[in-house]
């Protein structure tokens, strides 16, 4: 869907299966504001209390969450990612396995703003299949809403790393297996790297990604 290029001027926006809707008492609610330089919104519908409630609880700690009116459409807005990349999995996370409507809106980079005015560009978002992985035991890795570090990651290990949610928060998925000494060797390199890893029970693990895309680390 096409969004007015009046509402956010200069804004791309990455849709998953958000449409309108009827309105839903949104003069309650103040216009949704814009993303601030670098920053990537989530947006997800919410037409009662208890669904906006929901929204607010499944999402990270480190983002920050309001309650808005977006063309005609009561929304939580979640700020604060600076990852296009996060931004997108959680969009799809909560499309796909809470069954909510939600989209990624940033603003555009400057080379692309003039285009942008005129006509509202559509990202390809990535492809998602959230999925719960098996039983057995996960390594994660802490990226700190860093994308670099997936870069560095790969680089580590000269492989591909996922992308996974556990306890609502993302993480980078390095292995999972039912072998815990093999996963207790994999948690024992990567600490001696420096990098933030942990092991925890796969089966609590959502999978978004099995191969997220990296960013290398500008000079």
């Amino acid at each position: 869907m096409n969004y007015p290029s009046a509402v956010w001027p200069g804004m791309l926006l990455a849709v998953l299966g958000f449409a309108g809707s009827p309105a839903v008492a949104q003069s309650q609610f103040p216009p949704c504001a814009p993303p601030t330089a670098s920053e990537y919104l989530l947006l997800v519908r919410g037409e009662t209390t208890a669904v906006r409630d929901r929204i607010q609880e499944q999402l990270p700690d480190n983002s920050t969450s309001t309650v808005c009116n977006y063309l005609n459409d009561v929304v939580v807005r979640a700020g604060g990612f600076t990852s296009l990349e996060t931004a997108n999995a959680w969009a799809q996370y909560m499309t796909e396995t809470e069954g909510l409507q939600a989209f990624v809106a940033r603003p555009p980079m400057p080379d692309e703003a003039t285009a942008a005015l005129a006509t509202p560009t559509l990202n390809t978002v990535p492809t998602y299949a959230p999925q719960p992985l098996s039983a057995g035991y996960a390594v994660l890795v802490d990226y700190f809403d860093r994308p670099e570090v997936a870069f560095d990651l790969q680089q580590a290990l000269n492989q591909p790393v996922g992308l996974a949610v556990y306890r609502q928060q993302p993480y980078l998925l390095v292995t999972q297996s039912a072998d815990v000494t093999a996963v207790g060797r994999s948690l024992a390199a990567l600490s001696d790297r420096n990098f933030t890893t942990f092991i925890v029970d796969s089966s609590q693990v959502m999978l978004l990604s099995a191969q997220v895309a990296s960013v290398q680390p500008q000079p």
